[in-house]
């Protein structure tokens, strides 16, 4: 079966409407070979996002945060399995190649931040970046938000966690190795799989799998706090990668490992399985069978806690194996907490006032 035509640097096969629309179109080959003919190189749009916060908070019991700030909504790095894709239907978009191109971008997020931090009644408690998108991106190299939002957490001592598949982390090396001296921040570098061929059509415009692990070692070799994140592991596609991939973790000096099994919500199921089987149509149905057999029969199940982890005897085996994984190399310790007691509220001038309250 011949592979499917897709958008260079792409990983959504289409680009179907999202839940909310009230219409979808789906390409039809009409005879004359339309469809067979090379596609041109979809570039990417930025959309201006006026928010007037930037904090999101959360109260799921799974998550070891209730605070987070995605610089970001969409992203270029175009994994196909990202569970942040049916945010873009809110938008009126589409979860597919929309959320890989139309990207909306938060150029006053430094000083929306600046705005929140100083608000009488906030407390301090860890911020999570990279939980829905990845602060990283390519598009990040110009428009730099993400550095200017650690340069607001530097000043005002406001401890962070990142995840990220981006080796661009490294470039804020300096205010991240400053932050980890004060216990403030911590990374994971998330890791799918160690073989590039997957990695290009998986998750296309994310760092290399190689370059990941040089990035973690150069945040150890820093002084950062930082770990591996497996994620997604996917059933009988990735999953035997799980012990090489935090065995080559541990050589790069992480000092702690976790792993997600693949959740489908939503839009994903129909634009992950599309992939599947355009990629993998001899893997596609025992992939999902296996899916279903750790979702209860379903693509996905929403509960907490096992949304993460799954149920059944496919992803208790994947449990354990993780488990004893981590284990043997001295990773299931986590990383060190961060501290909240030094921080200090930005004043209206963009000087620091101590807060007293306690």
């Amino acid at each position: 079966m011949p592979k499917p035509l897709v958008y260079k640097g792409r990983a959504s096969i289409s680009n179907a409407a999202g839940r909310y629309e009230k219409q979808n179109s789906v390409a039809e080959d009409d005879g004359w070979g339309g469809l067979d003919a090379e596609l041109s190189l979809l570039r990417t749009e930025t959309i201006i996002d006026s928010s007037k916060s930037v904090i999101s908070y959360n109260d799921s019991p799974d998550l070891p945060f209730d605070r987070s700030i995605n610089p970001y909504r969409g992203c270029e790095h175009g994994c196909i399995y990202c569970f942040a894709r049916p945010s873009h239907a809110y938008l009126g978009m589409s979860p597919g190649l929309d959320f890989e191109s139309r990207i909306l971008i938060k150029p006053d997020a430094a000083r929306v931040l600046r705005e929140e931090l100083g608000k009488r009644n906030y407390r301090c408690a860890p911020l999570a970046l990279g939980t829905n998108t990845d602060p990283y991106q390519p598009l990040e190299r110009q428009h730099k938000i993400m550095r200017q939002l650690l340069e607001v957490l530097a000043e005002t001592r406001h401890p962070l966690s990142i995840v990220t598949k981006s080796a661009l982390v490294e470039r804020d090396i300096d205010l991240l190795s400053e932050m980890a001296g004060q216990g403030l921040v911590s990374v994971f570098l998330s890791v799918t799989t160690l073989d590039k061929g997957l990695a290009r059509t998986l998750e296309p415009r994310a760092a290399a799998p190689q370059r990941r692990l040089e990035a973690l070692a150069k945040l150890r070799e820093a002084g950062i706090p930082a770990g591996v994140m497996v994620a997604p592991v996917i059933p009988a596609l990735n999953d035997h990668e799980m012990e090489s991939i935090v065995k080559a973790a541990h050589a790069a000096g992480a000092m702690s490992a976790e792993y997600i099994l693949l959740r489908l919500p939503l839009e994903v199921a129909g634009l992950f399985e599309e992939w599947l089987h355009g990629h993998y149509p001899l893997k596609a149905g025992h992939v999902l069978n296996l899916i279903r057999e750790c979702r209860g029969g379903k693509t996905y199940d929403p509960a907490f806690p096992q949304r993460m982890t799954g149920t059944g005897s496919y992803a208790d085996l994947l449990a354990q194996r993780f488990r004893l994984i981590s284990k043997r190399l001295q990773l299931d310790g986590g990383l060190p907490a961060l501290r909240t007691d030094l921080f200090r509220k930005p004043d209206e001038s963009g000087q620091m006032s101590f807060d007293f309250f306690v």
